[in-house]
């Protein structure tokens, strides 16, 4: 008789992994969208919807353990397309920042966007483990090496809003990140839609 304890102890080791991204991320969500708004930047608000878009990405991923493998591509593909989705409201907001301008608070840039760093080091640490597991996964290491990106520009836009004495370091780093977010949206439908394809040919046979 067969044991399925080492497949058991592996979809374990996901949702424990996927609970804690969850709880990190939505946690960041609400530090960064409050410092955002009250800080006027775009670039802190962009990352604080990709916090909540990659919280999203977690919950569906968390779905999908130990499901299907048809499943699991499903929820890639709904990760892809709410990644997606945010991206483009995150275009529409720094289109309108860009006609209407703003006045961002470089030290609350940089010190958010220092936190939302340590923070998104430390999932895409933890997440790493995983990329090469099933599909659902991979989204999730996708997103969170994202989230690294944009922390990272983040606080180069706080550097240079203060240096440069310019709103536009935070809108064009804004757009980057909006940029980052639909690539890797892209990124997750490709790789979701190259499994199924796969997966279909392997029922055919």
């Amino acid at each position: 008789m067969s044991c399925d304890c080492e497949i058991e102890a592996g979809n374990e080791a996901q949702k424990k992994v996927l609970v804690t991204l969850l709880l990190l991320n939505l946690g960041m969500f609400l530090v960064e969208i409050v410092a955002g708004i009250l800080s006027e930047s775009t670039a802190l608000l962009a990352d604080s919807l990709d916090m909540l878009a990659d919280a999203t990405v977690y919950a569906i991923s968390l779905y999908a353990v130990a499901k299907a493998p048809h499943i699991k591509i499903s929820a890639a593909l709904a990760n892809g397309g709410f990644q997606m989705l945010i991206g483009l409201v995150l275009l529409i907001e720094v289109t309108r920042r860009v006609y209407f301008g703003s006045d961002p608070e470089s030290l609350t840039m940089i010190s958010i966007g220092s936190l939302a760093l340590v923070v998104n080091i430390v999932c895409f640490m933890l997440i790493s483990r995983h990329q090469n597991d099933e599909i659902h996964m991979r989204a999730s290491w996708i997103c969170s090496r994202n989230d690294v990106i944009a922390n990272v520009g983040v606080i180069l836009a706080g550097v240079l809003v203060v240096t440069l004495d310019s709103f536009w370091p935070d809108l064009l780093i804004g757009a980057l990140i909006v940029m980052v977010v639909l690539h890797g949206s892209f990124t997750i439908c490709r790789e979701a839609l190259a499994e199924k394809k796969t997966l279909g040919q392997i029922f055919s046979v």
